[in-house]
């Protein structure tokens, strides 16, 4: 008989990835091998509380039995047809998500960057056809400092010269405002403008909250100039911010929402444009389309995921632990928290840049049994699963304070 293959160590698989994976991303050193609920685990058996959730892809935690049984369920009968066949999940995934952002039509795509990139091509088209923008001449407003993807479309509107540089020649037909800056937008809105496209929280840029009224300035800015508003909700919606979506802390109804990450349930990928009839209605057969966008493995998670958001359970959690997030690092600001911004359960932390840069903060929480990841210099940021009890995030915010203070 074959002798079993031996199980590597951590360090033995950080290595083997090296030469055969490109290097477009800097991981922490931690090799994880199952997890369940807030916590993993590695190879070696060492558990850490997860407190990034898969940049907000993990809202439910990892492996949520609902939808584990929903993805198991289906995968005994079907997984994919195209969207050359109906199957018999898609209808009931789209009426339930349309209903639960209060938007007309769905259509599903996988990657949240392919959900931006199928919202700013629907936004176009609508320009071109209800507007009536000259052809080709449709502009976008976005926000600086924007995170919405990678694709050579996305990075052209990026002011991330790592995410932009060496990429070039770049997609015209965007203008880039200051976010949080209403004057500014205004003043950029012309006739061509097909649609404003931003974040109603700015995740990557460390969880950048805009003052009160922006959101509603926006609208109605866009509602005047008649051009939609695109909200990217791929990381701020579905429960993160403590409400189904973000803008509906100011109450605001967008002409387009974008939804990915949490929406699969951490299982598979899933993401969605959902808009008004209006809008989704220009599109016909032919014109844009995705293999894997909307198969039944994906709808069937994606109603389960749905289903967990009816209840309003979890954005109750989300609110709810929101307080003790922010009630446990305003007691850090002053003891190496410089400042940080919340909404929800979702936090930019900056740390004094004297204690260490924000990779050498994850990394030191790291060690004490906690997983965060930084951005830009010494900020990190705090996303952990809806699903985490109040005990844990105290744990975690104990931690934190623990390697800032030793």
């Amino acid at each position: 008989m074959t002798a079993p293959a031996r199980t590597r160590t951590s360090d033995e698989l950080i290595r083997a990835e090296e030469p055969v994976l490109a290097h477009n991303y800097h991981p922490l050193p931690v090799v994880v091998a199952h997890a369940e609920g807030a916590w993993v685990e590695d190879v070696e058996g060492r558990r850490y509380l997860d407190m990034l959730a898969g940049y907000s892809a993990l809202n439910f935690g990892h492996r949520h039995p609902a939808l584990i049984e929903a993805a198991h369920r289906q995968l005994d009968r079907l997984t994919l047809t195209s969207r050359a066949f109906h199957n018999d999940k898609l209808a009931g995934f789209a009426e339930r998500l349309a209903r639960l952002t209060g938007q007309d039509m769905v259509l599903p795509m996988n990657t949240g960057a392919e959900a931006v990139e199928s919202g700013i091509k629907v936004a176009r088209k609508w320009a071109y056809e209800v507007k009536g923008v000259p052809a080709d001449r449709a502009t976008i407003v976005v926000a600086a400092d924007n995170f919405h993807g990678r694709t050579t479309t996305i990075v052209s509107f990026s002011t991330d010269e790592t995410a932009r540089s060496g990429f070039g020649p770049f997609t015209p037909g965007f203008r880039i405002v200051p976010y949080n800056d209403l004057a500014a937008l205004e003043a950029a809105i012309d006739g061509t403008t097909a649609a404003v496209l931003i974040e109603p929280v700015q995740g990557e840029a460390g969880v950048i909250v805009p003052e009160d009224g922006y959101l509603t300035g926006v609208r109605e800015l866009t509602r005047r100039a008649g051009c939609l508003f695109v909200a990217d909700e791929i990381q701020s919606g579905l429960g993160r911010t403590g409400r189904t979506l973000a803008v509906e802390h100011e109450n605001v109804v967008p002409d387009v929402v974008l939804l990915g990450k949490a929406l699969g349930g951490g299982i598979v990928p899933v993401s969605a444009v959902v808009g008004s009839r209006e809008v989704l209605g220009v599109l016909r057969p032919g014109e844009h389309g995705s293999t894997f966008g909307g198969n039944p493995l994906a709808a069937a998670v994606g109603t389960a995921v749905v289903e967990l958001l009816e209840t309003g359970e979890f954005q109750r959690r989300a609110a709810e632990l929101g307080a003790v997030l922010r009630e446990g690092l305003t007691d850090l600001v002053g003891r190496g928290v410089v400042g940080f911004r919340a909404r929800g359960l979702w936090a930019g932390v900056d740390v004094d840049p004297a204690i260490g840069t924000g990779r050498e903060i994850s990394e030191r929480l790291m060690r004490e049994g906690v997983l965060a990841k930084d951005t830009h210099g010494s900020t990190i940021r705090l996303a952990p699963p809806l699903t985490i009890t109040e005990t844990e995030l105290r744990s975690a915010l104990g931690t934190l304070a623990k390697v800032l203070t030793a």
